[in-house]
This record gives structure tokens, C-alpha cells and sequence, in this order.
């Protein structure tokens, strides 16, 4: 396997080499990344793939990490009480 192949994102399964073909078509900055290849948006939410993306995006725009910036964070507009989703016991789904 080449490194190019090394899965960075495992919940959209999105590779080092897809990364970095969006790097060089233009997607230079971690929140165009995040929304052309849905990095962060899976159910882990990003835990592992945004700092790798953040360190892959630095070196191959030749900054450093903190310069390329962290994707904004977007809470639900309107709080949702948890338990809207509990099924209630004489209900059927």
C-alpha cells in the first residue's frame, strides 16, 4: 500500500491522496476541504480526521498548523430535547 492509500478519514473513507488532489485543485483552506470531501462530518465528527487533515493541509501549503485554521463549529440552531427520540412504551414506531 502507498501512503497515498493510507485511509484518513474513516467514516467517509476519504484517503491522503484524495486530500491532496483537492489541495491542489484549489481547496486550500480546512473548511472548503471539509465540505468538497465531507471530512468531520461523519459520526465520529471529525476526532481523528480534522487534525490530520489540519497537518496534511500546513505541509503541503507550506504553513504551519495554526495558520490553516479549525472548521467552524455549527450547534443545531434550535436546542432539540433528547428525549423526542425515546420511543414511548405504548407507541409502536
Amino acid at each position: 500500500m502507498s501512503d497515498d492509500e493510507i485511509i484518513i478519514c474513516r467514516c467517509e473513507d476519504v484517503t491522503l491522496k484524495d486530500i491532496k488532489d483537492a489541495i491542489r485543485n484549489g481547496y486550500r483552506d480546512i473548511e472548503s476541504l471539509r465540505r468538497y470531501l465531507k471530512i468531520g462530518t461523519g459520526p465520529c465528527q471529525g476526532k481523528t480526521c480534522i487534525p490530520l487533515t489540519e497537518k496534511i493541509l500546513a505541509r503541503e501549503i507550506g504553513k504551519k498548523v495554526d495558520e490553516v485554521g479549525r472548521p467552524v463549529s455549527r450547534p443545531p440552531e434550535s436546542p432539540i430535547p433528547f428525549g423526542i427520540f425515546k420511543e414511548k412504551k405504548n407507541e409502536k414506531p
